[in-house]
């Protein structure tokens, strides 16, 4: 499965009919989003039973935690389980929140279907930015609150009223709380950027239109749901670990977060040992908490888009890459010996000529485009081989109602 690619969603829907007893109860969910990190905003991994066809990079993986969380959220509630019925029901979720622009050139390049159309819708709400240079300098970085998604999908299903007044307040008490938990220990660089993560993650509210005083806490006193409370403290668990560790005043804030949520001391320890165990192993993994200077993260951004183009177009580049036999031997001696002068001269004249033959490619021939080059050529020999249609659905795995 390949969510970058067009018919990842459907991909899904033929992958997880075989995997419909995955979660028993919502606290078996819940805690497997915890584990990839979904529910902290820095997804790690994804659920056991997809084995995508190449190494994911997060967003990717946001993508497929998103639709797995809202999908088994479905499931769960006892509801329809014709799968197209479920993609129709998250389109019209969506509808309902106003969050489905996905500005002119996408709707003119997605199709008819309700699938089509919620792949474009889903892309529009991972990303902090959708400007492919913000994404560049910005590592793909995906917004950190798309659990506050799930339970606003568990909302809807209960037959809710007032949806955009419940996204807008539970926003409210995570920016809040996640704020104050800054507030409760000593600052540093990261806590900087983890402000700034959150707050350019918000979707329904603004943070200058809140004052962050202690009022905040009388609403948490009257948040009678679970699911919602759990999460908040969980979000201000993540906060106060951020800095690998947890000092007397810190403690003291989180339990009693956790006493105004309602929750037992026990849980409250749990939450606090859940997140640190998942600092420890992924600590490398975590993007906004690695020290990079400019020309790092701009190689890093440039080198995950290169690398989901190849991926997108891999059946094109495979059929023009046969029809030049000397390209493919200059590439393929680029992985063992740097090419001479006129090797390189030959491989970007002859790669640029393909590129103009596919559309997707156009990057790579704007001015500039040529600083690429040598990121396409590294990855080309690694991926191209094993690179196919992730999504291509076989006739045995065709959707059926589930």
């Amino acid at each position: 499965m390949n969510p970058s690619a067009s018919g990842w969603i459907e991909k899904y829907g033929s992958v997880v009919q075989k995997h419909q007893n995955a979660f028993p109860d919502f606290d078996s969910l819940y805690s497997t989003l915890k584990k990839s990190g979904f529910v902290y905003g820095l997804n790690s991994g994804i659920p056991d039973f997809i084995h995508p066809e190449h190494a994911l990079s997060e967003d990717e993986k946001a993508k497929i935690n998103l639709l797995n969380a809202l999908y088994f959220t479905y499931k769960l509630k006892g509801r329809d389980n014709d799968y197209a019925f479920f993609i129709e029901q998250v389109f019209k979720f969506y509808g309902i929140l106003q969050i489905n622009n996905t500005g002119f050139f996408g709707k003119l390049f997605t199709g008819n279907k309700t699938s089509a159309k919620l792949e474009k819708l889903i892309a529009s709400r991972i990303y902090i930015e959708d400007n492919i240079f913000s994404k560049t300098f910005n590592s793909l970085i995906t917004k950190s609150l798309l659990f506050i998604d799930v339970l606003l999908f568990k909302h809807y299903l209960n037959d809710r009223e007032d949806l955009k007044r419940k996204a807008e307040e539970i926003e409210y008490l995570v920016i809040n709380i996640t704020y104050h938990s800054l507030g409760s220990k000593q600052k540093n660089g990261s806590d900087t950027k983890l402000s700034q993560l959150l707050a350019s993650s918000l979707t329904y509210i603004n943070c200058s239109d809140h004052t962050f005083d202690g009022s905040y806490r009388e609403r948490l006193l009257t948040n009678k749901e679970t699911w919602e409370n759990r999460y908040l403290l969980d979000m201000a668990c993540l906060t106060v670990w951020e800095d690998h560790s947890l000092d007397y005043t810190e403690s003291e804030f989180i339990f009693s977060i956790g006493k105004d949520l309602g929750l037992e001391n026990q849980l409250i320890s749990e939450s606090i040992l859940h997140v640190t165990d998942f600092f420890k192993l992924n600590l490398e993994n975590i993007p906004y908490l690695k020290e990079k200077n400019l020309a790092h993260q701009f190689y890093d951004s440039m080198g995950k888009i290169v690398k989901k183009l190849i991926l997108r177009n891999s059946k094109r580049l495979l059929k023009e890459l046969s029809q030049s036999a000397e390209l493919v031997a200059l590439l393929s001696k680029s992985t063992v010996r740097d090419l001479s002068r006129d090797e390189k001269k030959k491989v970007q004249n002859q790669l640029l000529d393909i590129f103009k033959s596919i559309p997707s490619l156009a990057i790579f021939i704007l001015p500039g485009g040529a600083i690429l080059l040598p990121i396409f050529i590294k990855l080309i020999p690694k991926l191209l081989p094993s690179a196919f249609d992730e999504n291509r659905i076989d006739e045995e795995e065709q959707p059926t109602d589930i």
